[in-house]
């Protein structure tokens, strides 16, 4: 498998391609309340796009028709804004950001919770955040990539939950997926090794219940089989000599565990 090596220009391209992407996905999250649309939210973003100076990279990516990702509760990932999807306190809403800028992508995702959510909702917000930023940490030089992904679905199983296994995440550079793919679970198959220049988007998708998702009538919003919450965290980041640059950064919306 040959995976991009990037350095230089190009690193700086993707850095502020991400730092981009990331001021993106703040301004859309700070839209998230009770009453609003989520066809609102995904105009909102493509204000804060123009704004910026960049473009949706998933607008017409294989025909998808929002300019973000928005799904809600058993929602998993690839949502639809729509005028009639009202959000509601209690909700939890995914929002995911692919940003195209000078030729280069920046791809992050968070979980907003609207209001006062259940417990074990934030539980499981706070493991999914919690589990991205332990697959980060295995994002250094000579790290088998299989350890980095392993690391999400063993954190996620000491509570009960489970990871998405259908989508997963990716290689990221001039195009949204390049290689190589980056799943939440060690699926026995991957067999590289980590090397400073790699570029990766690391977004676990964890269900509090089964991990099997369905896919809607719109052929794109993925939701849980049991309709049970899931959340969803991704940063990009670099593979360095000293570990991983996160070239999406944001504060935590969580404390850490442990």
């Amino acid at each position: 498998m040959k995976v991009p090596i990037r350095k230089g220009a190009e690193l700086d391209g993707l850095r502020e391609a991400g730092h981009t992407a990331a001021e993106v996905l703040r301004l859309t999250a700070a839209l998230v309340r009770p009453g609003v649309s989520t066809l609102e939210v995904d105009r909102g973003a493509a204000q804060f796009m123009s704004d910026l100076g960049c473009r949706s990279a998933f607008l017409g990516y294989r025909s998808f028709p929002g300019q973000i990702c928005i799904s809600l509760n058993h929602e998993v990932v690839h949502g639809i804004g729509r005028s009639d999807r009202l959000i509601q306190h209690g909700d939890i809403v995914k929002i995911d950001v692919g940003i195209i800028k000078n030729g280069w992508i920046g791809d992050n995702a968070t979980t907003v919770p609207v209001g006062m959510i259940r417990p074990e909702v934030h539980q499981l917000i706070r493991v999914t955040e919690e589990s991205l930023q332990v697959a980060i940490s295995h994002a250094r030089p000579g790290e088998p990539l299989r350890n980095l992904c392993g690391s999400v679905d063993k954190l996620v199983r000491r509570y009960g939950y489970t990871v998405v296994e259908q989508f997963v995440g990716h290689g990221v550079g001039r195009k949204l997926h390049e290689k190589p793919e980056v799943p939440n679970f060690d699926n026995g198959k991957i067999k590289l090794r980590l090397e400073p220049g790699m570029v990766l988007a690391i977004e676990p998708m964890v269900n509090m219940g089964v991990s099997e998702v369905n896919v809607l009538g719109d052929r794109w919003t993925a939701v849980t089989r049991d309709h049970k919450p899931s959340a969803h965290f991704e940063h990009t980041v670099v593979v360095t000599a000293d570990g991983a640059e996160i070239l999406t950064p944001r504060p935590r919306l969580t404390q850490p565990i442990g």
